[in-house]
């Protein structure tokens, strides 16, 4: 999600600015969507993104209040990796870090700044919980912005109001952001980008739970995802693939608005394609879209990879703090070293489009835990000796067919759903 602040001044523009210019039509939209969405360069840099779900620790079932969490968060001393701190609508709490040369260095950075962040919110009897899902607790909004109320309003008019409150409140993921790399090289790495996707899900999966209730589902977090607007969700490769910056131009485009800004974030009940608002088939707001509503279009579109001038991949769940480093570790070598890239395209080629079966089944799945299997031992042959514990223990669980879903689903059995949330909340 976008952060709230940093919306509010990017739209403080001066009234000269170009981004309040009208588009002339949608081919303005396009050059402008393709100018910007890849950036030709090298690779290696890694920025990460961390969600996790926030907790009393003497009532699980309750949800921490707006004012409760801005509160705390006021009290974190300095971060020491300088990770941005922002709170979800549902009030999980997300670190962002800032981009860093290595994948190590993303993953230590990101620990540094998690322990202080987790000891400032114990110290007020709060616990932080790594988990795709909320297992507990039901959908409920408590961040108050403006853009929140409004696409509450514009999941109930698609009729996707059980899918949209659940996104916006109950979910929760670790995003890895990569270096868009070569220009001549964009194709195939949006390509396997998109091909990881399946046996990713599987590895990372960590939210069996939803509602109080087992869902069936390893990654009850993709499901959820899954069942909202594919126009704005779905995957964004197209049928060759050679092309990314079209694939993300046309989908972008094809994608209907969701909200209009003006003077308060207004939800369209309508379905109208940005290219038609841009052609003036449609006028919203009397007018046609500015480059700023083309801009904010863009941050209310959420497939699983995400063009940004980077790579944007979202498709993670949040994982415990002895399982993440390894799985972004994993991602991140399987993408940036080219030796790995080939032996992961060939890994991921038999389950590349299946998302479904792996948030339903995870790495029970024999084809799945078999690509599961190449990907992350080619990439344990790469990791760093500060890493390599970690890596240790991902490989054991993906060679038992297990993932974190699984541990949390025993630990559910055994204590029952709101103690077992209570334990990992106060770090057990």
């Amino acid at each position: 999600m976008v952060d709230m602040t940093t919306l509010a001044n990017s739209c403080d523009t001066r009234p000269d600015d170009p981004a309040r210019a009208e588009l002339a039509d949608a081919d303005d939209a396009a050059a402008r969507i393709a100018r910007e969405c890849l950036k030709d360069g090298s690779v290696g840099r890694v920025g990460l993104e961390v969600e996790a779900h926030c907790y009393d620790l003497t009532d699980a079932t309750r949800r921490p209040s707006w004012d409760e969490l801005t509160e705390v968060i006021a009290r974190v001393p300095p971060l020491p990796s300088g990770s941005a701190i922002t709170v979800e609508p549902g009030g999980a709490v997300e670190l962002s870090g800032l981009p860093a040369d290595s994948v190590l260095a993303a993953i230590e950075g990101m620990q540094a700044d998690r322990a202080v962040l987790a000891e400032a919110f114990a110290r007020q009897g709060l616990g932080l919980v790594l988990l795709g899902a909320d297992p507990l607790r039901p959908p409920q909004r408590v961040n108050p912005g403006d853009r929140y109320r409004a696409m509450e309003q514009f999941f109930t008019a698609s009729g996707t109001t059980e899918a949209g409150a659940a996104m916006m409140t109950s979910t929760a993921s670790v995003q890895l952001n990569l270096d868009a790399g070569p220009r001549d090289g964009w194709a195939r790495r949006v390509r396997l980008a998109h091909a990881l996707g399946p046996t990713m899900i599987a590895i990372s999966a960590n939210s069996p739970l939803l509602g109080a209730e087992f869902s069936g589902w390893r990654s009850t977090r993709q499901r959820v995802w899954s069942q909202l607007d594919s126009a704005r969700c779905g995957p964004v490769l197209g049928s060759s693939g050679d092309d990314p910056a079209e694939d993300w131009v046309r989908y972008a485009l094809k994608a209907p608005v969701m909200l209009v800004q003006g003077p308060e974030t207004v939800p369209m009940t309508e379905v109208v394609p940005f290219a038609d608002w841009a052609d003036g088939r449609v006028l919203l707001g009397g007018r046609r879209p500015t480059g700023a509503d083309l801009d904010y279009h863009l941050t209310t579109l959420f497939p699983p990879v995400r063009p940004r001038g980077f790579l944007e991949i979202r498709y993670l769940d949040s994982t415990p703090d002895d399982v993440w480093p390894a799985v972004v570790f994993t991602l991140a070598a399987l993408l940036d070293d080219a030796g790995a890239a080939d032996v992961a395209a060939e890994a991921t080629e038999p389950v590349a489009t299946a998302w479904d079966r792996a948030a339903r089944v995870g790495l029970a799945d024999p084809a799945l835990q078999a690509s599961a299997l190449r990907c992350v031992r080619t990439a344990a042959e790469l990791a760093p000796r500060e890493l390599q514990e970690a890596m240790q223990r991902l490989s054991t669980q993906v060679e038992r067919g297990r993932s974190a879903a699984d541990d949390f689903a025993d630990l559910v059995a055994a204590a029952g759903v709101r103690a077992a949330v209570t334990r990992v909340a106060g770090g057990a």
